[in-house]
């Protein structure tokens, strides 16, 4: 259940009938930071989200903290991160699919993610239950 403070960023969010793509793609982008910084406690220094078919692509940079920098030198600290990184990204699930509702009014049916390392980058592609190409054109 969000928060007082997040419910009201939600619902400020959810006229996606009334904005254009880009400004929906940016809204969605805002809910996943938000997100990453209340839930997973880092937000990215960069994101970025598209919108292909019935595909939601968020790209996120800058995730890795100084630690996991250090902890990433070795390869079984590379192991420890990428695991734990996973595990955080499964079990909110249900927080990402309440995202996808709350912002654009549809449902996730799946949800892919992976986060390099090398570049402390993650990208999670998001398949919902509509064309987006066709919502916003």
């Amino acid at each position: 259940m969000p928060q007082e403070n997040e419910a009201t960023f939600l619902v400020g969010m959810m006229t996606t009938n009334r904005r254009s793509r880009g400004e929906s793609e940016d809204a969605f982008t805002k809910a996943i930071v938000k997100f990453e910084r209340e839930h997973l406690g880092r937000g990215p220094s960069d994101a970025r989200t598209y919108f292909i078919s019935d595909m939601i692509l968020i790209r996120l940079s800058g995730l890795m903290t100084s630690a996991e920098a250090m902890l990433a030198r070795e390869e079984k600290g590379q192991e420890i991160i990428k695991t734990t990184r996973r595990q955080l990204m499964e079990v909110s699930r249900p927080l990402i699919r309440q995202i996808v509702r709350d912002v654009l009014g549809l449902d996730m049916i799946s949800m892919h993610t992976d986060m390099s390392i090398k570049t402390g980058e993650r990208v999670i592609v998001l398949i919902v239950d509509r064309n987006l190409d066709e919502l916003f054109d």
